[in-house]
């Protein structure tokens, strides 16, 4: 499976994550959401905004990020916030 299988991730979300050293849905699962979107930030993107974030999540998930919780996405404003 390629990272581009998973829902949310294009060809430019999965090229950021290829370049933080992840290149596999599984090796994405392990990372978590947030530290991958730390590494993409620090190391790619500095500008990466909250749909990014949402995206990996949703991708994580195996969903959609409009499928996401309000509760998640609420988690993930907090989070995203407060970078």
């Amino acid at each position: 499976m390629e990272l581009t299988d998973l829902p949310n991730i294009g060809p430019k979300l999965a090229d950021n994550l290829r370049r933080v050293g992840v290149g596999t849905p599984e090796q994405l699962r392990e990372l978590g959401t947030r530290d991958a979107f730390l590494r993409i930030r620090a190391q790619v993107d500095p500008n990466a905004c909250f749909h990014q974030l949402t995206a990996l999540a949703g991708a994580e998930a195996g969903i959609p990020k409009k499928a996401l919780s309000q509760e998640e996405k609420a988690a993930l404003r907090s989070f995203f916030d407060n970078l």
